[in-house]
């Protein structure tokens, strides 16, 4: 038997997938042991780095010397992870210096950029390289909701507010709809992915409130038209939508009037997403949950739905009787669609009983 699926054993390993993972891996610590290792980890960096902190304050005072430290620091977080790559107190103390890091590094650029367009990229830029190549799925879960937030920066500063929900929602469902093409690198896939999602949650929530970021008072957000913006960011997720549909119903082969029937509602959902922000992208998270079966993400999905929703009946500027008939009819218009999907999936499951038959 064992001869039989050797083949099979080694092409697996060949792809990056490990067989009789139970039989091999260690008992894990309880949540709450790595929880203490954790505030150990944090406790020790911050100890270490006050004591650091006492004789080189004057490395805020020198461009050239804080971008130099903070190399040093971020270098040094890597050393640390490659020697222990399984020690909670080692990744939790890696992390704090590496944000010392980057932070040291952000600050001369800060400086010599004035929160500009250029320091924004700059942020961007540097978080992808710290997701790309810190050894630590913690880094890189960090990095990327840091890179939201600073790609979020950097097109506000080009007067292109809320577009950046538009790009990560994108990449999020363009992430994990790819998540096994690399199996060699699927852990880190899984950190990326998670990371999009919570600098997505960040995003929509920031938009919702109808704030911009606390760094928005240093840039113009009048640059350009809001309109145009808001153009953008629906398009995006207008295309976040119908990759995911077109992905999940690809899968199931289906006939080529419930293909086109279904982009015709994708393509009116994202036309509605204009007037509703965030509809499109919490649609498009919750169907991609649906299609890769994904709990976290499912749950996402609604918690955009909701806010997007919530959000949008808030700042409506009509009278509370034209509110409450609005909740009426999209009530009706809900429960019209849930019978109508059960009449259809109670036709598709009689037709493949009848044709097994």
């Amino acid at each position: 038997m064992s001869q039989q699926y050797s083949p099979l054993k080694q092409a697996l390993a060949q792809a990056g997938v490990v067989l009789n993972e139970r039989a091999t891996a260690t008992h894990s610590m309880p949540w709450f042991v790595r929880g203490v290792q954790a505030l150990s980890g944090w406790l020790a960096a911050l100890f270490l780095l006050g004591f650091i902190a006492t004789g080189v304050v004057w490395v805020l005072e020198s461009p050239l010397a804080a971008l130099l430290v903070g190399g040093l620091m971020v270098l040094g977080a890597y050393t640390l992870l490659r020697r222990s790559p399984d020690s909670d107190v080692m990744e939790h103390m890696a992390l704090a210096f590496s944000l010392v890091g980057q932070l040291l590094i952000a600050w001369p650029l800060a400086d010599a950029l004035s929160f500009s367009v250029g320091l924004g990229w700059a942020l961007v830029i540097m978080q992808m390289a710290v997701a790309w190549g810190m050894p630590s799925r913690l880094h890189r879960f960090v990095a990327v909701v840091l890179a939201c937030l600073a790609l979020e920066f950097s097109l506000a500063a080009s007067g292109l507010t809320q577009v950046a929900s538009g790009f990560v929602v994108l990449a999020l469902v363009g992430l994990w709809l790819n998540e096994f093409r690399w199996p060699g690198r699927l852990s880190d896939m899984h950190a990326w992915g998670v990371g999009l999602l919570v600098g997505m949650l960040m995003l929509q929530g920031v938009a919702h409130a109808g704030q911009a970021l606390w760094l928005g008072s240093f840039v113009e957000l009048d640059a350009l038209s809001p309109m145009l913006s808001r153009s953008i960011s629906t398009a995006l997720a207008g295309v976040a939508l119908l990759w995911v549909a077109h992905t999940a119903l690809s899968r199931h082969s289906p006939s080529s009037s419930v293909m086109w029937a279904a982009y015709g509602a994708a393509l009116l959902v994202a036309v509605l997403a204009y007037f509703v922000p965030g509809l499109s992208s919490g649609i498009a998270v919750l169907l991609l949950g649906v299609a890769i079966s994904h709990r976290v993400l499912m749950a996402s999905g609604i918690l955009l739905l909701l806010a997007a929703v919530s959000a949008y009946y808030y700042w409506l500027d009509i009278s509370l009787l034209h509110k409450a008939a609005l909740l009426c009819v999209l009530g009706s218009v809900l429960l019209a669609l849930r019978w109508g999907l059960q009449r259809w999936c109670f036709a598709i499951t009689k037709r493949g009983e009848h044709h097994g038959r």
